[in-house]
C-alpha cells in the first residue's frame, strides 16, 4: 500500500529534508514516527529536498507500507510522537503509479523579506532582513524575464547535481505587506539555490544596484558569477506541490491553509 503526506515544518532547527550523517533532518523524525504507527521501519520519498534552515507549508511525501491503518491515524497518531516543529497536515492512500516528486508538475515556493531600517526579533528565523525599501515595481518588472524555458545555469548552486540545468518557470510575482515583501515563484522544478539566487539577483534590482534588463542578461550568460548572491535560507518556504487531478492529491485552499 502506498500512502501520500502532506508535511508542514519550520526548518531553522533542521539540518535539512534529507537524512545524513551529523544533523538533524526532517526525514529522520517523520521517519521514526511513522515506524512507531506502521510497527515497521519507513523510508520516505519527499516532492523536493529542502535545504538547512528553509521552511515548508505543503511538502508531500510518500512511502509503501503493509500496515493497514486510517488515514486519521497516519495523521493524528504520527503527530503525537512528532516534535511541535513538524506536522503531518494530511493523509491519503494513492496509486502505486504516485510517486511524490516525478509526479509532481509544479512547485511553489515563496521567499519573505522583512525591510525597513529594524530587524526583527521575531521574524529573524521566518523572514530575512533587507535594511532599507526595495523598489518592487522594478523587481516585478525584471522577473518577467525569467517565466519561460531557460537553461538557468547562472542561478544553480555549484554543488547541484541535477542532470541538466534546464528548467520552465510558470509564474514570479512580487507583494508587499507592509515591512514584507513575498516573492513567489512557481515552476516545474528547481536547482539547487535556484530560488534563492533568483531572489538574491532580484534584490539587487530592488536595491537600485542592477537594472531590470540585466537580470535577462545573466540569465542568457549561464554564469553564476554574473548573478546576485545566494539569499539566506531562513525566508525560503515550500509552499504548494501539484499533482495531476487523477491522484486527487488535496491542495492548500483544500486543507484550509492561507
Amino acid at each position: 500500500m502506498r500512502i501520500a503526506l502532506g508535511i508542514e515544518y519550520d526548518g531553522s532547527g533542521f539540518s535539512g529534508w534529507e537524512t545524513q550523517a551529523r544533523g538533524r533532518t526532517v526525514q529522520n523524525v517523520v521517519e521514526i514516527a511513522l515506524a512507531e504507527i506502521a510497527t515497521s521501519p519507513i523510508q520516505t520519498v519527499c516532492a523536493g529536498r529542502t535545504d538547512s534552515g528553509v521552511h515548508a507549508y505543503g511538502q508531500v511525501v510518500h512511502f509503501d507500507t503493509s500496515a493497514e491503518r486510517p488515514e486519521t491515524a497516519w495523521v493524528l497518531g504520527t503527530n503525537t510522537r512528532l516534535p511541535g516543529d513538524v506536522s503531518i497536515k494530511w493523509a491519503k492512500a494513492v496509486p502505486d503509479s504516485f510517486h511524490a516528486r516525478y509526479s509532481a508538475v509544479s512547485r511553489c515556493y515563496h521567499y519573505w523579506i522583512k525591510e525597513g531600517y529594524s530587524r526583527s526579533a521575531l521574524s529573524r528565523d521566518r523572514a530575512t532582513f533587507i535594511p532599507g525599501v526595495l523598489n518592487i515595481q522594478q523587481m516585478a518588472t525584471a522577473s518577467k524575464s525569467l517565466v519561460g524555458e531557460y537553461d538557468f545555469s547562472a542561478f544553480r548552486s555549484s554543488r547541484c547535481q541535477s542532470r541538466t540545468p534546464w528548467r520552465t518557470i510558470h509564474s514570479i510575482d512580487v507583494f508587499r505587506y507592509g515591512e514584507m515583501v513575498k516573492i513567489k515563484v512557481v515552476a516545474n522544478a528547481f536547482l539547487q539555490h535556484m530560488v534563492r539566487n533568483l531572489v538574491g539577483s532580484l534584490v539587487e534590482v530592488g536595491k537600485g544596484r542592477k537594472s531590470p534588463c540585466w537580470l535577462k542578461e545573466t540569465l542568457l550568460s549561464k554564469d553564476r558569477r554574473c548573478a546576485g548572491p545566494t539569499m539566506a535560507p531562513n525566508g525560503l518556504y515550500l509552499v504548494e506541490v501539484t499533482y495531476p487531478t487523477d491522484f486527487q492529491i488535496p491542495r492548500l485552499s483544500d486543507s484550509g491553509f492561507l
